[in-house]
């Protein structure tokens, strides 16, 4: 006789040919005055799983749900289950860089190093969608800071990893020198003949072909200039107005609009760019003077409202040919305390002969450290 905690059995059903039960069931069978029947091992229920070498049921046992992607029987497969199953999974990184992409020329997987790691992650932060359009607001009210150049290794960064609708913008009030520092495209016209044409932009008119003749192709770049006057004694200032309309107009063809402020914190353009500012990027030299106007322009901001900016800003140090007689960790400690980057842009000399910047001629350091800049600012975005 079975013990008398073991459960009743279910159901006879087909057995296998030449299956037998336990003893303790013939024997119960016998002391019931039954005849021995063979029958068969249950395909379903608790503790019965079907017999090694049978094929397994075509269903799901009942009381389980179906597997992921398979619809339940007698339901219609929809497009979403025939797109669930041709699901890839993902292919793992393979190197591409330096000795482990020789290695896997030969035959191997290596996975990236550290570096190119940290590149990928930086592009993939670059690359990423922002929502909208986003206006990145370049200052420092002291000459030389290298704002400029600030401009465009981040419109070009931004132009070769993202690709294009990437504006860089001169809004100094007068003769900037973001178009001197640019390729030479066609044409010489600035921000005043645009301000001056606006007219044929307003409404439903205008096209980026009509918008070319104002803003100057960068080529390899992938990005365009909007250069501002170039000449020392004509035209007025610029109004906050003239910003809006301006700002208006652009934006309708560009994603991203990297502006260059001028020197003087109270002018009308100024201000305007503040306001209309996403993400701002505090440039200076590692010197003590540059340094200071920063941090003087910063409590300005502060005074007026703008703590936002300042605790969200990026600072970029530009480094000299050499740090010697340079207080750098002060510089560091002070802007850490109150923005939310500090990174350094190496020296490079074709940026410091003042010629036109071209991306494809800057040194592989220089190119990644603008690379880890564009990503924290792109971070705020």
């Amino acid at each position: 006789m079975p013990p008398a905690d073991v459960p009743a059995l279910p159901p006879p059903g087909p057995f296998p040919p030449g299956w037998t039960p336990p003893a303790w069931q013939r024997a119960a069978a016998a002391g019931a005055g039954q005849p021995y029947q063979p029958q068969t091992a249950p395909t379903t229920g608790p503790g019965y799983p079907p017999a090694s070498g049978y094929p397994p049921p075509t269903g799901a046992p009942s009381g389980y749900p179906p597997a992921a992607g398979v619809p339940e029987p007698g339901e219609s497969p929809t497009a979403e289950d025939f797109a669930r199953r041709r699901q890839a999974r993902p292919a793992e990184p393979v190197a591409t860089m330096g000795v482990r992409a020789v290695a896997n020329k030969l035959g191997l997987r290596l996975p990236p190093g550290r570096h190119e790691q940290e590149l990928r992650r930086d592009i993939e932060m670059v690359r990423r969608n922002f929502g909208g359009l986003r206006q990145v607001t370049v200052v420092n009210p002291k000459g030389g800071a290298g704002k400029t150049v600030a401009i465009l290794l981040l419109a070009m960064t931004f132009g070769q990893k993202r690709g294009g609708y990437v504006l860089a913008w001169d809004n100094n009030e007068t003769q900037g020198t973001l178009g001197m520092r640019a390729q030479q495209d066609f044409h010489s016209r600035t921000v005043r003949d645009l301000l001056r044409d606006l007219g044929q932009f307003q409404g439903a008119h205008g096209r980026v072909g009509d918008l070319s003749q104002y803003v100057r192709s960068q080529g390899e770049g992938m990005f365009d200039v909007l250069a501002s006057d170039e000449s020392a004694t004509g035209g007025e200032m610029l109004t906050a107005a003239a910003f809006a309309e301006l700002r208006e107009v652009v934006s309708r063809f560009y994603k991203l609009i990297f502006v260059d402020t001028g020197n003087n914190v109270r002018a009308q353009n100024w201000q305007a760019a503040m306001d209309a500012t996403d993400q701002l990027v505090v440039t200076m030299s590692a010197r003590n003077d540059s340094a200071e106007t920063a941090a003087r322009m910063l409590d300005h901001l502060e005074q007026s409202g703008r703590q936002r900016l300042v605790r969200q800003a990026v600072t970029v140090v530009s480094m000299p040919p050499s740090r010697k007689d340079i207080n750098l960790p002060a510089i560091q400690r002070h802007f850490a305390a109150r923005t939310r980057a500090v990174l350094l842009a190496p020296y490079e000399r074709l940026i410091d002969s003042g010629e036109p910047i071209r991306y494809g001629a800057l040194s592989t350091a220089t190119r990644d450290a603008w690379l880890k800049i564009a990503a924290a600012v792109a971070e705020g975005l």
